[in-house]
């Protein structure tokens, strides 16, 4: 059993000599380097341009003149809804500060130095830093040659190690491809005995592919299946951190006396205006992102440039040379990109901007691509 005190200890130790874990130090604009103007293409983070909703906003400014009180009696009711917008029980919840904190107390809940954390590889690295901060065993499982997670490979892994975390990113941050429901519902319901099966749906909401299906309703089975989201991406609300986990209340039970963090009130207002707004905010927002995306495919395909099918709201494209020397040269043109993610060396994350953004994309890339 981890405790507050053993927690905070650990992370002190660890912060040296793994600082890159914390998500600070992922932000996406620290790794990409250069002198950025004002009218810079930001497509490096998979945030959401449009911001929040108008109703999150004017909620907000309603709030601002309540800041001076805590209000932790009015934090039961938040839970209360944002559970209910997913057909579950609040004692089923975990609210935390972006869904970064509940995978952090996942890795410290559900891993240690003899059960490992078992994950795709690549994937968003923040619970294999975590991981490698507290020096718990990790497990690394390529992708499949469709670069879905291998979901019989992390079992097998997960068998042998007798019990661990197995971390899954569905769609898979950086690749932006999906897992199939059918491969879920077989990890699922074929988990070893003291193995938690911790789905990362971030970027569920921009995608409406009939082989994409959330894990939740495997929560609402009892299943050993965590489930994160965030309101960070479709609801355009990266600077508020919000986000949530989705488990059975033993589960739950065993991450929430490991939360260090508390939502803000006026993040808390914008979370449930944005509820408010369902289920057409997510429709008109998925649309409009799912038509700039194509458009953004539909010139690479036209050039012959090779990229993954995309789920999310970023793309990953074949530049057949080292990334590295294609972010610096798309910097100096106004673009930032995403970092390199290992062992795709040749491979370019960028993000769905505005239609804006994306011709300025465009310019840049096929100056770069030519070169």
């Amino acid at each position: 059993m981890i405790t507050r005190r053993l927690f905070s200890q650990t992370v002190a130790a660890g912060v040296g000599a793994a600082s890159w874990w914390t998500e600070a130090a992922l932000a996406q604009r620290a790794a990409v380097e250069g002198d950025f103007g004002p009218d810079t293409a930001w497509l490096n983070a998979n945030e959401n341009p449009e911001g929040p909703c108008p109703a999150a906003l004017e909620a907000m400014s309603e709030a601002l003149a309540a800041t001076g009180r805590y209000h932790y009696q009015e934090y039961r009711g938040f839970v209360a809804e944002v559970a209910r917008s997913e057909g579950l029980e609040p004692e089923q919840i975990l609210v935390g500060a972006g869904s970064s904190e509940i995978l952090q107390t996942a890795v410290f809940a559900f891993t240690s130095p003899t059960r490992p954390l078992i994950f795709s590889d690549p994937t968003f690295e923040l619970p294999m830093g975590i991981a490698r901060a507290l020096s718990h065993r990790m497990i690394r499982c390529p992708l499949t040659p469709t670069y879905a997670s291998d979901v019989r490979l992390m079992v097998e892994q997960a068998a042998e190690a007798g019990g661990g975390l197995i971390y899954l990113c569905n769609p898979n941050n950086p690749t932006s491809t999906i897992t199939p429901k059918a491969d879920i519902a077989w990890l699922a319901a074929n988990l070893p005995p003291d193995t938690v099966a911790m789905i990362d749906e971030a970027y569920i909401h921009f995608s409406d592919d009939p082989e994409l299906e959330s894990a939740i309703g495997y929560v609402c089975q009892g299943k050993d299946v965590l489930v994160t989201r965030t309101f960070s991406k479709i609801y355009g609300m990266a600077g508020l951190r919000v986000g949530f986990g989705c488990a059975r209340p033993d589960l739950i039970g065993r991450m929430a006396s490991l939360r260090s963090n508390v939502v803000s009130y006026v993040s808390s207002r914008a979370v449930l205006a944005s509820l408010r707004q369902l289920p057409d905010l997510l429709a008109e927002r998925r649309g409009r992102f799912a038509a700039i995306r194509a458009d953004l495919c539909d010139w690479l395909r036209e050039r012959e440039v090779r990229f993954l099918t995309p789920h999310a709201n970023f793309v990953m494209i074949d530049v057949k040379r080292n990334v590295r020397e294609v972010i610096p040269a798309l910097v100096r043109r106004g673009v930032a990109p995403g970092r390199a993610f290992p062992p795709l060396t040749n491979m370019l994350r960028v993000s769905i901007g505005t239609p804006a953004d994306m011709d300025k994309f465009k310019r840049a890339f096929a100056e770069v691509y030519a070169a």
